[in-house]
């Protein structure tokens, strides 16, 4: 039913008192109930009482609703739906009573029943928060929300099942306002059994997927999950309906330009770490955030060897090594402050408008001829042109810590958002694929691309095998960033601010050429849109 609903979002802006706001994990009693009842013969007699209509000559414009048997004289244009008569008769009182009666006690049961699915240990909020140092679903909830207001899906998924009441069933699940944009949130509860996935936890997961696949929300997941819940895995693993299809679907909404973000805010392990590998935006947080199949524990079981979490799967190891991170922050407010800057890039089909206003750059563009280098031997810090460039200096740099020698991320110019593909030196293996998802991201998001190129000539010659096989790596690298480029259907402007040479010129603007020339021959390219896939 709901589904239905929400394709209309004129329903949320005309509904928005129906959302309940979102809490602590509640707790309800009887006595505070029945402490704010009124009597039953009241809320009886203001039932009967007859309606009252109010600024009805504003709707009917020709005089005097017609008797009753007469015709209406109205014409087309000004005629209006008759009024209906709700009194309730005096006779139905007993009937009306005995459903109000019943209609309290079941709203009664249901405030129970939910009190008794969001119940948790002590000890484990407290472990969780003390001992971990992290804060609780809700609490992250309302720090990335804009305001309170969540609709909360099967907040009763999880009560009463075979093998026990699982709270919340292990994660929270809704829609709710980032920056004016409806998301659909995924998160998991820590508190839960370390937040592994039950079966039902798989469904009510699932069941959000559906959702917002059906109406195009972008979905935010907030990971903190120990995997699946390995007791009951054979109802888990084996059917395309169970774990497995999470992940099929991140790409497959992804392949849809529906944005997927995910914030690793606690363990992930097993399979709970594919989701933020394969969400089109990523954010770990420093000494809270981790990665890895298999922990340390299992690690030193199967190996002998001992290592910790940040060395198996760290923050800084999936920033700055893998890749498998594009943001890093040293607290939760700070990913969850950034989780709201990257639903700010997010157009979802939604047509541009003018800006109205812009701050211009806080160091003077004077300044750039300073900059300038003397010759092309030597290459300049891009970030000290873009400071002269964009406005206010403000910059959401992407994958910041991997492939540094290409600087990609967010700007407005002028008001109008921009995505920069800015070259820092050599073109490396690891700056090639960083380009390579970044520009897929801005295709996706339809945000227009500018290229600042500023690289040095290569002077180190290829004398080993290793470094054969390197340079083989980065060229193939380097293909698929040109490709990808070449793909992408939004404007491109290319600006050469020093050197420009080799290989590294070609990812970045013969593409661009090549789609020029091809265009001309009028030719037509037909391709499918290909999910943001990790590397």
């Amino acid at each position: 039913m709901w589904t239905c609903i929400l394709m209309r979002k004129a329903f949320f802006n005309a509904n928005m008192h129906l959302f309940p706001r979102l809490a602590g994990a509640p707790t309800y009693s009887l006595k505070s109930q029945m402490q704010n009842k009124t009597s039953f013969t009241k809320k009886v007699q203001i039932l009967c009482s007859p309606p009252q209509v109010r600024g009805i000559s504003d709707f009917i414009q020709d005089g005097p609703l017609p008797s009753s048997g007469a015709k209406s004289r109205k014409s087309k244009n000004s005629w209006s739906f008759p009024v209906l008569d709700g009194t309730i008769k005096m006779e139905q009182m007993d009937r009306t009573e005995a459903n109000l009666r019943n209609s309290e006690a079941c709203i009664q049961r249901y405030l129970e029943l939910l009190g008794e699915s969001h119940q948790r240990e002590e000890r484990d909020i407290i472990r969780h928060t003390q001992r971990h140092g992290k804060l609780l679903v809700r609490e992250r909830l309302r720090l990335v929300l804009d305001d309170d207001d969540f609709f909360e899906l099967s907040p009763l998924a999880g009560y009463d099942l075979p093998y026990g009441t699982i709270s919340n069933a292990g994660c929270l699940t809704g829609i709710g306002k980032v920056c004016g944009i409806w998301c659909m949130f995924i998160a998991n509860d820590a508190t839960v059994k370390g937040g592994t996935m039950y079966p039902i936890t798989v469904k009510k997961h699932l069941r959000a997927q559906a959702i917002a696949t059906m109406n195009r929300l972008p979905t935010v997941y907030l990971v903190d999950s120990g995997g699946a819940f390995l007791p009951l895995q054979a109802e888990i693993f084996p059917d395309s309906c169970h774990g497995g299809r999470i992940f099929y679907n991140i790409a497959v909404m992804s392949s849809m330009k529906i944005p997927q973000v995910a914030v690793v805010c606690g363990s992930c392990i097993a399979g709970a770490t594919y989701i933020p590998s394969i969400a089109d935006e990523s954010i770990i947080i420093d000494k809270i955030g981790s990665m890895f199949i298999a922990g340390p524990p299992l690690v030193k079981a199967a190996t002998g060897e001992n290592i910790s979490v940040e060395e198996l799967g760290g923050a800084t190891l999936h920033s700055r090594i893998s890749g498998g991170i594009d943001y890093i922050t040293s607290t939760e407010e700070e990913a969850y402050e950034r989780t709201r800057h990257i639903v700010m890039t997010l157009k979802c089909g939604e047509p541009s408008k003018e800006p109205v206003g812009y701050d211009d750059p806080l160091y003077s563009p004077e300044e750039l001829k300073a900059l300038a280098p003397q010759n092309y031997e030597c290459g300049l810090d891009v970030k000290l042109i873009l400071s002269r460039l964009i406005d206010g200096s403000r910059f959401q740099e992407f994958k910041a810590e991997y492939g540094t020698t290409l600087v990609t991320g967010f700007a407005h110019v002028k008001g109008h958002l921009v995505g920069l593909v800015a070259s820092n030196g050599e073109l490396s293996y690891q700056a090639s694929l960083k380009g390579s998802h970044f520009v897929r991201l801005c295709r996706h998001r339809n945000v227009p691309l500018l290229f600042l190129l500023n690289t040095v000539p290569q002077t180190s010659a290829c004398t080993s095998p290793a470094q054969a096989e390197d340079l083989g790596r980065r060229c193939k690298a380097q293909a698929c960033m040109m490709a990808t480029i070449a793909c992408a259907e939004v404007p491109k402007i290319t600006l050469v601010i020093g050197g420009n040479f080799g290989n590294d010129s070609y990812a970045m603007v013969i593409a661009r050429c090549l789609e020029i020339i091809k265009q001309k021959e009028g030719q037509i390219f037909s391709h499918q849109q290909q999910p943001i896939l990790r590397f």
